[in-house]
């Protein structure tokens, strides 16, 4: 083993994780605004898949409403997974968000102001006619 660096004793390795607990927290309560209809159409995709979600959501309560619940199941299944991959998608996007924000954070806090100028040498011997 070879012994620690300067650098190394004096800062303390800091283990950085992708999934901090601030981070978890803040994407989980950002993923459920993102429901909304109107931020979904952005994503023509994830929002056909939350119309089918929800169509398949109704058609659940009015089949159980009914008293059909012979396949009702089925359909019961067919929607908690619709409604699981869309609220996963809506993590997965606050989650990348929530890192972008960090991380611009980071570089702003790294930013210093006034930005440090170039000197240039005054010496005799670089001053030539």
């Amino acid at each position: 083993m070879s012994a620690p660096t300067a650098l190394e004793q004096t800062a303390p390795r800091r283990r950085s994780s992708v999934f901090s607990h601030e981070l978890v927290v803040a994407a989980v309560r950002d993923s459920f605004p993102k429901l909304d209809p109107r931020l979904q159409a952005r994503n023509p995709v994830m929002f056909i898949v939350e119309l089918g979600s929800v169509i398949t959501t109704i058609i659940f309560f009015l089949e159980l409403a009914r008293g059909h619940t012979s396949q009702l199941w089925f359909v019961g299944v067919i929607a908690f997974w619709l409604w699981l991959t869309v609220l996963f998608a809506n993590f997965a996007e606050a989650i990348a968000e929530g890192r972008g924000k960090a991380q611009a954070n980071a570089l702003r806090a790294t930013r210093r102001w006034p930005p440090p100028t170039c000197r240039r040498e005054t010496s005799s011997s670089s001053r030539r006619a």
